[in-house]
């Protein structure tokens, strides 16, 4: 045991610096792989998904209950039988605001680097400018009722907040101590290709601090790396079996969360399911309902089978499902992180080889069946 252990955690300490590397790559603007930064005609758009794939593959990670009697690692990928719905056609008014918005965006050079008025204004960095995809301002577009002038002031309010908040700057090894009782745990794809994120307030061992909040966006955004291509919502599963009084979150932490989730990741919430809701957990619930929008609301469903949403295969068998999910810090932790930061490498990879451009589609950038917006434009 003691072995296996000590194995675990030099697997985790071996990821986490391996991450260290591929932030500071991105930083420089250079591929881990290469330490060369990546021109808009050298790679080739083909050979970089087909790498990719390889590498996922190369990390063995089971994809169902039928690979493994315990399963102690995200799963690989979603079933085949999930996949995500297309959405309807966006109209012609709706394009010609979405034409107006990008290019309000595409003239932004710099950003002021904190929200206290009066910070100082440092340029946009690449990592900020491939965030701002196609998708991405279409979801504020439909955010803000499609008011392109609030569409756009919230779009530069996330980017200033993302720079203030530090969401590409806490690391795994930062977060790895918030997690290590399996208190989050990203499993699994529903039936629309949505990943699934576990919250497990029974499972808490931290004080309550910043960082608890720090490692929800941390989890966030891990979800949103493992989104298929044609998906850009995610599902939260909220468990509280067992929670005793103290281990939820408090108001202002809810309330804190609902901020983050509403103005800074509109549009990402596809369904949440919630089970196990004892008496004072509902009456925090009557507390912040007033804070949660109409649309959200309509999403959040209260102590339904889960299994009717999410394969049982994928499916954690305390939620009524086939998994045998036993977490284990030492081999969980390091193949997330693994496997969220080949996605995302493959991700940056192709914006980089797609010529960096604001309005990039997501389709192509997560791997789907989409020509980049370069080759679109030239066909246009």
């Amino acid at each position: 045991m003691a072995d296996g252990r000590a194995d675990g955690m030099g697997s985790l300490a071996q990821n986490a610096a391996e991450l260290s590397l591929n932030e500071k790559s991105q930083v420089d603007g250079a591929a881990p792989s290469t330490g060369q930064p990546l021109s808009a005609d050298a790679p080739n758009h083909e050979n970089t998904v087909q790498r990719i794939q390889t590498t996922t593959a190369e990390l063995h990670l089971p994809t169902s209950s039928k690979d493994a009697d315990i399963i102690n690692t995200p799963l690989g990928k979603a079933l085949d039988t999930c996949k995500p719905t297309a959405r309807p056609p966006y109209t012609t008014d709706q394009l010609q605001k979405y034409d107006q918005l990008l290019a309000s965006v595409s003239k932004w050079t710099d950003i002021p680097d904190s929200s206290v008025k009066g910070s100082n204004s440092t340029p946009l960095a690449d990592h900020e400018r491939m965030f701002l995809t196609r998708e991405c301002l279409f979801r504020y577009l439909r955010a803000t009722t499609w008011k392109v002038d609030q569409a756009e002031i919230r779009l530069r309010n996330t980017l200033i907040w993302r720079r203030e908040y530090g969401t590409d700057k806490h690391t795994a090894d930062y977060i790895s101590v918030e997690n290590e009782t399996g208190k989050q745990v990203i499993l699994g794809w529903d039936n629309d290709g949505r990943p699934c994120c576990y919250l497990r307030p029974s499972k808490q061992n931290t004080e309550r601090s910043d960082r608890q909040i720090e490692h929800l966006v941390y989890m966030l955004e891990r979800t949103i790396d493992l989104m298929p291509p044609g998906q850009e919502m995610l599902a939260l599963l909220i468990n509280f079996a067992e929670t005793k009084s103290g281990q939820g979150a408090t108001v202002a932490q809810g309330r804190q969360t609902l901020n983050i989730l509403q103005n800074h990741y509109p549009e990402r919430l596809g369904r949440a399911l919630v089970a196990n809701v004892p008496f004072l957990i509902w009456g925090f619930f009557k507390m912040i309902t007033p804070f949660i929008d109409p649309i959200t609301r309509e999403k959040i469903k209260f102590n339904e089978d889960y299994g009717l949403y999410v394969p049982r295969e994928q499916l954690m068998k305390e939620a009524k499902g086939n998994v045998n999910f036993q977490y284990d810090h030492a081999a969980y932790w390091p193949a997330l992180t693994k496997l969220a930061g080949t996605k995302r490498e493959a991700y940056r990879q192709r914006w980089e080889a797609a010529g960096k451009q604001i309005g990039e589609y997501e389709m192509y950038l997560r791997g789907g069946e989409q020509k980049p917006l370069m080759e679109v434009t030239k066909v246009a």
